[in-house]
């Protein structure tokens, strides 16, 4: 049997798996098995106290999850900058098989440290076309997975505050990433899916021009993953299916990879 990795962040409220600025998670308990006592023993019963449930509020881009073409490309008769077709796309529409495929990881975890005050360290075209012939090219259909290391900082408190808040805050650096024309470049490579352990695909101090590169032709972004670093270079396949949820901007989902037989 082959291996499967787990590739999805742990959601709780003690940890860094929404942005900053948006609603944060939250979990809240509904209903708990209660504990009643009789003469015949311990028993469970009533429709109130048999069973166990919870309701959450949950940020569509919280964790392990996928964007949209609408999450930053606008409509097209909205007039706003960036609008276009693929703006029409929300979450319940995208082609859930981008989001299957062979992985193809990408390590630029060098970059891991060398962001400044809530910045990002880009990887480029050029780097991208130097990293093919090393490892070679890519094909049409693959899914490009970047292992930045990033998924270190998501610890409990005050310990993951890197993960987010710091570079949010300009306190400090941001997660590796590509610029626009690598993204550029991908696609024209035939590539329909980035993927990333990185907290975006977008920049810290910028997310728009990284995501309208990709967004505006219909490719779709997994972001906040992790264990990247259990995969090969080629080889594992990678499946991701998201909550399908009406007029959505994406949401989250589970990710994993299975791994080629030794």
């Amino acid at each position: 049997m082959r291996k499967i990795v787990d590739l999805t962040l742990l959601l709780s409220e003690d940890l860094p798996c929404a942005w900053p600025a948006h609603m944060p998670f939250k979990r809240t308990n509904w209903n708990w098995f209660k504990r009643i006592d009789s003469e015949a023993g311990c028993v469970l019963r009533n429709k109130y106290g048999a069973y166990h449930t919870g309701w959450m509020v949950i940020d569509e881009h919280t964790g392990t999850h996928f964007d949209a073409p609408s999450h930053y490309v606008p409509l097209p008769d909205s007039g706003l900058p960036n609008a276009c077709e693929s703006g029409r796309i929300t979450g319940d529409k995208v082609d859930i098989s981008k989001m299957l495929g062979e992985a193809v990881v990408v390590d630029i975890s060098h970059l891991r440290d060398k962001g400044g005050m809530g910045t990002s360290p880009l990887f480029t075209k050029a780097d991208m076309i130097a990293w093919e012939k090393e490892n070679g090219c890519f094909s049409p259909g693959e899914i490009v997975v970047l292992y930045t290391g990033w998924a270190d900082f998501y610890k409990p408190g005050a310990e993951g505050e890197s993960y987010f808040l710091k570079p949010y805050q300009k306190t400090g650096g941001g997660w590796p990433t590509l610029d626009a024309e690598c993204v550029e470049y991908l696609y024209e490579c035939g590539i329909k899916c980035i993927a990333t352990d990185g907290a975006s695909v977008g920049a810290a101090e910028d997310g728009i021009p990284s995501h309208i590169a990709g967004l505006a032709h219909e490719m779709a972004y997994i972001e906040s993953l992790c264990n990247v670093d259990q995969l090969p270079t080629r080889g594992a396949a990678f499946i991701f299916l998201p909550l399908k949820i009406e007029g959505s901007s994406g949401g989250p989902g589970r990710a994993i990879a299975v791994l080629p037989e030794e």
